[in-house]
């Protein structure tokens, strides 16, 4: 026998270097997937595999898998000399594919855990990790070179979100990772978004969570396929010029039994107190942000996506649920901070911290922070006290834009300012306009049915929204099934109702976010200043009567009209002011009748006269069509 090998496993073989124990323990190591999990090694010419597990408290750890009969007194693991919590072993024998979890006993605690680190797990409902080395020869290499530019705060951002599981199916059945290559990259491609959002694609034991009780950091799920079949998909993804953004979840994990809660017989990944380490909505363990090791943990995971499978931006989820510790809490449940106050103060070092080293490693990535409070700086820098975000969800907007369009529109008159409300603050953060998943859930209904009126008006309704959405300052976000008018709430169980298409008005709202998305893309005004007064400028936001809105914006001398009629009643004759002379192009008209509309527009454009209005030298006379939203184009040689 070899030195330093007994029967069944050989200790003394690490990856791991003092400074790998400092940077953990510390908080500060960012690539703890390359010193922890299983690893395919060769060890004197023997083939095998070096696992490495964090189990401070555990009194014996060992790996057990198909390999050894599932027996946990086969291949016991050893802690390491420098009181790390770390134990090690390499296995020989063992490669790429073996199935294993972790034996670990503390006292009257047994359990069967999954590896933390695994970069491949089972298809649930089991739950065994895989031994696994991703392999892909990456075809990006383009868009790699350019995605500093693609993703920064002045390029267009028109996002996809997409359930990878219910965007299609076929014969009721999940597309793979290489079907949704095939499928869905040419149909993102086409429509003209710039992104697509996943849901989270990290493995997740429920399906019906959608991916946000999330129990593998480092796997994409395996319900479609292997990671080199998500790779293939974020390349092709790539080489059609469409970013890839993840969801990602660092603010709670479920309970199930062979993921992180309690993983060594302790309260080790989560508070311990339940009054701060489980969470009342969602049935989960809150992570313990104030440990360095669940820190480096997180912060592995983000910059692992980012780098290892080329995604260019996470969403970050729930961060209101992270920031405050009486998120959803009533008094006597929650624990003040040391301060006495409501303040997470752990977890805001952390975001910070996270924020601080993706800009570090990918300073051409961005991070998108899920934040419903009015928390403030979120999307600022974080020396100069924000939270460090690249951008942040602007739930005000949705919730008060979702609920004026509602609104029979007899009565918006009355509510007009729940849409110039956004213009207060529109500016005090990096703003992305999300219509997201979660407004056409649980009753919420679809955007199509939250419409009022019978189908043509909802239809009118709908693409009046979008139109109005992609004229407003901030970034655009539109979840799957909205941009043809799914009438039906999304089922993560079934795929989209692709039939609609074809019919009126769904076919012609298709045309429409097509439209709108190559035309955003294509004008400089609607997207370079979207964080900027220098980008807006109202024309008219005080006509309640007539429930009309009209903006401009601008990139320097270009610049764009943009005018909604919230009412189903045209208006003719409709005077509004403008900031220079010429003709000014209609280049969209949402009435269209290639969108389903009634046709009413202004053959082309029209040309400005000198009749002083709105505060302007010249004004334009332009009919509105009924629930529809008009863009006009200024000529730089005279705006």
């Amino acid at each position: 026998m070899k030195d330093g090998w007994n029967e069944r496993v050989v200790y003394g073989i690490s990856r791991l270097t003092d400074y790998d124990i400092y940077l953990f323990r510390e908080g500060n190591h960012w690539s703890l997937q390359d010193k922890l999990g299983s690893h395919p090694m060769t060890v004197e010419g023997s083939e095998g595999t070096l696992f490495a597990v964090w189990a401070p408290n555990a009194k014996r750890v060992s790996v057990m898998g198909d390999f050894n009969g599932w027996d946990c007194s086969a291949h016991p693991l050893a802690p390491r000399w420098d009181s790390s919590g770390i134990w090690e072993g390499f296995v020989p024998g063992v490669g790429k594919g073996c199935l294993y979890k972790y034996h670990v006993s503390n006292g009257d605690f047994r359990a069967e855990k999954g590896d933390p680190f695994a970069l491949w797990w089972e298809e649930p409902p089991r739950s065994a990790s895989v031994v696994w080395s991703p392999e892909h020869v990456w075809n990006d290499g383009m868009w790699m070179r350019e995605r500093a530019s693609r993703n920064a705060l002045d390029a267009p951002f028109s996002v996809y979100e997409v359930h990878l599981g219910s965007w299609r199916r076929r014969y009721g059945a999940l597309l793979s990772y290489r079907d949704l290559a095939e499928e869905l990259v040419p149909y993102v491609r086409d429509m003209g978004f710039t992104h697509v959002q996943f849901l989270p694609v990290m493995e997740h034991p429920f399906y019906g969570s959608w991916g946000y009780q999330c129990i593998g950091y480092f796997a994409p799920s395996s319900r479609f396929g292997t990671p080199e079949d998500f790779m293939a998909l974020v390349d092709r993804f790539h080489q059609e010029g469409v970013g890839v953004i993840l969801d990602w979840v660092p603010s709670h994990f479920p309970v199930d039994g062979h993921g992180l809660g309690l993983f060594d017989g302790t309260h080790l990944f989560e508070y311990a107190d339940p009054r701060k380490g489980f969470h009342p909505d969602w049935n989960s363990y809150i992570f313990d942000f104030g440990k360095g090791e669940v820190r480096s943990f997180l912060i592995s995971s983000a910059i692992f996506w980012l780098e290892r499978y080329h995604a260019d931006g996470l969403r970050v989820d729930a961060v209101a649920s992270m920031l405050y510790l009486d998120y959803s809490r009533k008094d006597g449940e929650w624990i003040p901070n040391e301060f006495g106050g409501r303040e997470n103060l752990e977890a805001l070092q952390f975001l910070r911290r996270l924020n601080e080293a993706v800009y570090e490693r990918v300073p051409e990535a961005q991070t998108i922070a899920e934040e419903s409070t009015a928390w403030p700086l979120v999307s600022r820098p974080t020396y100069v006290g924000g939270l460090g975000f690249g951008m942040k969800w602007n739930m005000g907007w949705m919730h008060d834009t979702l609920s004026y369009f509602s609104r029979d529109p007899i009565f918006r008159k009355y509510h007009q300012n729940q849409l110039t409300f956004s213009l207060m603050y529109a500016f005090t953060e990096n703003f992305c306009l999300s219509l997201s998943h979660d407004e056409v859930v649980y009753g919420k209904r679809s955007l199509f049915s939250k419409m009022p009126g019978d189908d043509w008006q909802k239809g009118a309704g709908l693409r009046l929204l979008f139109g109005y959405m992609f004229g407003h300052p901030g970034k655009k976000l539109l979840f799957m099934g909205g941009e043809f008018g799914q009438w039906q709430e999304w089922y993560h169980e079934e795929g989209l109702h692709w039939e609609l298409l074809g019919f009126r008005p769904f076919d012609g709202i298709l045309r429409w976010v097509m439209d709108l998305n190559w035309y955003y893309r294509n004008r400089p005004s609607l997207y370079r200043r979207d964080f900027s007064w220098e980008g807006f400028q109202w024309v008219d936001f005080t006509d309640t009567e007539n429930c009309v809105l009209s903006f401009l914006r601008c990139d320097g001398p270009e610049r764009t009209l943009v005018v909604c009629n919230m009412t189903p009643v045209p208006r003719f004759n409709y005077r509004l002011g403008v900031p220079g002379g010429g003709f000014w192009r209609e280049a969209l008209n949402s009435d269209a009748a290639e969108y389903g509309g009634s046709g009413i527009g202004n053959t082309g454009g029209a040309t400005a006269e000198p009749i002083p209005w709105h505060g302007q030298s010249m004004s334009l006379s332009v009919a509105l069509p009924p629930l529809g939203v008009l863009f006009f184009e200024g000529s730089s040689s005279h705006a």
